[in-house]
């Protein structure tokens, strides 16, 4: 994906991440699965007693409420079998709050709208949250910020120039409605992202954090900055 290239949504809805991708002469690429292990891969829930016990499913997912609870008191189930992203990370954090309800602790239900979805291709790519049309669908007036690694010092003397990393706030209080991004390392920036989303982290907050130079990750702060017109490095 070259540098002047704008990817306008990432769904890591399904089984494995589809980029859509725009060109500068605003030519639409189609839809691609990427590089994934994941595609075509389908649960098995079959002979494993789920009709003897009369454990609800839905096709090939065992059906579970916010606590991973089935409808059969007693059987839990969590990870790829239940509806919801087919991620590690997703399954760990709903073993762990599964187990810790069942030891009677107070939980909050998972918030499967700050899930980092994370394709580990050449160049990485990382998103959480809204993409900029779905937050114009959901009513959001939006600022929308973008940041080239080829404006990065790191990036460059890194040699590895390719990719971006793109904002979505909303307008009226600041909320970082998502975050996307294609680039080395990427995977691991976008934890900032999901931390500032969870603390309810506005765009100006953001803009007030230093971050350290040079480095890759300044380019969050850099992409902030310019979806609220303050960037002074491009």
């Amino acid at each position: 994906i070259m540098t002047n290239s704008s990817v306008e949504r990432i769904d890591t809805s399904g089984n494995g991440v589809k980029a859509f991708v725009k060109t500068a002469k605003g030519e639409e690429v189609l839809e691609a699965d990427i590089l994934l292990s994941a595609v075509g891969i389908k649960t098995n829930i079959e002979n494993i007693g789920l009709e003897e016990v009369g454990i609800a499913t839905d096709r090939d997912k065992i059906l579970v409420n916010d606590f991973y609870q089935t409808n059969v008191p007693g059987y839990y189930a969590i990870g790829d079998v239940t509806p919801g992203q087919a991620l590690a990370h997703v399954a760990s954090a709903e073993g762990i709050l599964c187990v810790e309800k069942i030891a009677g602790m107070h939980v909050e239900a998972l918030d499967y709208g700050n899930i980092p979805g994370c394709t580990y291709a050449t160049p990485e790519i990382a998103s959480v949250g809204l993409t900029e049309k779905a937050a114009k669908e959901k009513g959001y007036e939006i600022k929308v910020g973008k940041f080239p690694f080829s404006a990065s010092g790191k990036a460059k003397a890194a040699g590895t120039p390719d990719g971006f990393v793109k904002v979505i706030f909303d307008v009226k209080y600041g909320e970082w409605l998502g975050c996307h991004m294609i680039g080395a390392g990427v995977t691991d920036m976008i934890a900032e992202a999901v931390v500032a989303r969870k603390l309810e982290t506005t765009g100006h907050e953001i803009l007030k954090a230093v971050h350290p130079h040079p480095t890759m990750s300044e380019a969050v702060m850099e992409a902030v900055a310019d979806a609220y017109g303050e960037v002074i490095h491009l």
